[in-house]
């Protein structure tokens, strides 16, 4: 799956150009889409990705179409599996209900890349408004499973093979659930001697809370985390307190655009 790669590569540091949280949530949300699209034609034709055989009218496989959703991140381009030969027009109910749900999309992919995703919330996410199902009980099931072994690759990865001289750690606010308050994420990036930036790790979780933090970093520990030259966040006393025990031979830095950000907000808007 060409997404999937492509998501791989943007947090292993493969890819070449610089990326960030919008570039991360894009990916992500473009895997679940075309994931859902997939099972969509699975169901409709009753038959996996390269298995032939169909009945007369009962529709084929017919390449792939580029579409795209609105979000609030910017356009996202997905690939969109045709269906032919069928005795009636083949449409997509689940494209249609996406253009109205970008946002709860979105919510679905930090969800899966902060914690890992539940049959639950799929099914929620793929629901029309009157609340009837669009993919079978069977395929939304088999996307748990595939999206779940997805979250599992990323959160066990052994963090060895990289020399990270340099580790950011933040904790920020987003919208995990849709419709219901942001919730704190942890996330951690590292930059290696070569240059690449990786996306370490993601939790759930307070960065106000050492012990939290602490966890998260004793995670990542376990995974073959070593030592970097320099750790940066921002001032949380929780997140200070944590690099301290868990980096003690690391210097620790506070992070130059959150101290920036605290400096503008009090100076005076008339200066």
């Amino acid at each position: 799956h060409r997404t999937r790669e492509a998501l791989r590569e943007l947090m292993e540091g493969r890819r070449s150009e610089s990326f960030g949280r919008t570039e991360l949530v894009q990916l992500a949300t473009r895997l679940i889409i075309e994931e859902g699209l997939e099972a969509e034609v699975r169901d409709a034709l009753d038959r996996e990705y390269y298995e032939h055989g169909a009945q007369p009218g009962g529709g084929y496989r017919n390449g792939l179409r580029q579409g795209r959703l609105k979000t609030a991140e910017g356009f996202i381009d997905y690939a969109a599996p045709q269906v032919a030969g069928t005795a009636e027009p083949f449409r997509s109910e689940l494209r249609e209900h996406l253009k109205g749900h970008s946002e709860a999309l979105e919510s679905l992919a930090i969800e899966m890349l902060a914690r890992g995703l539940s049959v639950r919330d799929i099914e929620d996410a793929f629901k029309d408004e009157t609340g009837r199902l669009l993919l079978s009980r069977t395929a939304v099931s088999e996307l748990g499973e595939r999206l779940w072994a997805d979250y599992q690759d990323f959160a066990s990865r052994d963090l060895s093979e990289y020399d990270i001289v340099y580790l950011y750690v933040d904790g920020i606010a987003e919208r995990i659930r849709p419709g219901q308050r942001r919730e704190a994420v942890l996330a951690a990036w590292g930059f290696t001697a070569e240059g690449r930036k990786v996306l370490l790790s993601l939790m759930a979780g307070s960065k106000e809370d050492a012990e939290t933090v602490s966890a998260f970093f004793q995670d990542m520990r376990g995974r073959g985390l070593g030592d970097p030259l320099l750790v940066a966040s921002d001032g949380a006393p929780g997140i200070i307190k944590a690099i301290e025990t868990c980096f003690p031979r690391s210097a620790r830095q506070r992070c130059l655009a959150h101290r920036m950000r605290n400096l503008a907000a009090k100076v005076p808007e008339d200066l």
